[in-house]
């Protein structure tokens, strides 16, 4: 089974809201990552088709599927805001689509309903009806019909988002095991780079309507072509720092160390640093030394977010395991492994260094 996205755009009034989107897919899980208005939803409405391109097509097992409605299509559909019947029961709501199957009759009906229940986690909850259920129980329901028929395409678009904590860490382990034996195309689109890294398949990256980057999750992470894909993956946000290029060498707030390999113009650059990479202590003898002001110190229980001032003038924010307890204005320094320093170039393209030593 394939899905093949070839040369789609959409615009809406005056606006280009996907923009010669070139993507091909194969049988199993595909996720979809990128921020708020990057095209996520209107994709995967241009698979579905809920929403016509106005160029391009979209084919699924070689059939060019762009004129099809969507009743004709053999796709589902979960939404982040969960779509449920009323009336029915929540046994009822997920076998509503077996029941139009012919490969489902009787017993069989039963034993794949329950099968997804389960999965799911609502097992003890069929005979109530969504009314009755919490948000994040109705959203099960939205998932387990949508997961009870064998479709050419599963459309997930952020199915995860509103349920608490515990239960997204569960479901993601879930259905990431369910997705590796999917017969058909799963596209799964989240916003959460926790998530696109935790379900490891092959990602596809969205900013602004375009596709930005394709491939392992985990080497765009490590290595990420372009400042957008940086920040697409990093969460919470990246740290930006200015710096120069000059003379094979970078020089940021008082601190220079060499770029080798480095084949960009000399001029201005940005240091991309990960919150959890900027310690309060030295983890080699590498580690960049910047003296700091504490403005902040977020402390949710498991982590503390501490926000710094440097030479008082830029901000940066550590990301410490466990409780710390520090008072504004308080002093300290903040490390940093040169191992973990990206550097971008001013136009957003990583620059291929080589090595980069922070300590020189």
């Amino acid at each position: 089974m394939t899905l093949i996205i070839d040369r789609v755009s959409v615009r809406q009034r005056g606006e280009i809201w996907l923009d010669d989107i070139r993507l091909e897919t194969g049988t199993g899980l595909t996720t979809l990552i990128g921020p708020l208005n990057s095209g996520k939803t209107t994709l995967m409405r241009v698979v579905a088709g809920l929403q016509p391109p106005d160029s391009g097509r979209v084919l699924v097992a070689g059939k060019d599927v762009t004129a099809i409605s969507v009743r004709k299509r053999s796709i589902a559909f979960v939404y982040q805001r969960f779509i449920n019947y009323p009336s029915l029961t929540i046994y009822e709501n997920i076998a509503s689509p077996l029941r139009l199957d012919a490969r489902f009759r009787g017993p069989a009906i039963d034993r794949r309903v329950r099968e997804v229940a389960d999965l799911m986690g609502l097992a003890g909850l069929l005979d109530r009806r969504p009314a009755e259920l919490s948000g994040g129980q109705q959203q099960r329901t939205a998932i387990a019909r949508a997961l009870a028929r064998p479709v050419d395409v599963l459309l997930l678009d952020e199915p995860l988002a509103n349920l608490d904590f515990k239960l997204r860490e569960q479901l993601r382990t879930d259905l990431k095991a369910r997705f590796a034996g999917a017969p058909g195309v799963v596209l799964y689109s989240t916003a959460d780079p926790a998530e696109a890294l935790t379900f490891a398949a092959p990602t596809v990256v969205l900013g602004e309507g375009r596709v930005l980057d394709t491939g392992d999750v985990a080497a765009m992470y490590a290595r990420p072509p372009t400042l957008a894909v940086a920040a697409t993956l990093s969460d919470p946000p990246l740290n930006l720092l200015p710096g120069v290029l000059r003379d094979g060498r970078i020089d940021c707030l008082g601190v220079s160390f060499p770029a080798p390999g480095a084949t960009a113009a000399e001029g201005g650059v940005l240091l991309g640093i990960r919150p959890h990479q900027v310690t309060l202590a030295p983890r080699g003898p590498g580690a960049a030394e910047l003296p700091a002001e504490i403005r902040l110190a977020e402390v949710t229980g498991s982590a503390t977010f501490l926000h710094l001032l440097l030479r008082g003038e830029r901000h940066l924010v550590a990301h410490l395991p466990g409780t710390w307890r520090f008072q504004p204005g308080e002093t300290t320094r903040a490390y940093v492994d040169p191992a973990h320093v990206l550097v971008f170039d001013e136009g957003g393209d990583r620059l291929p260094l080589a090595e980069v030593d922070l300590h020189g």
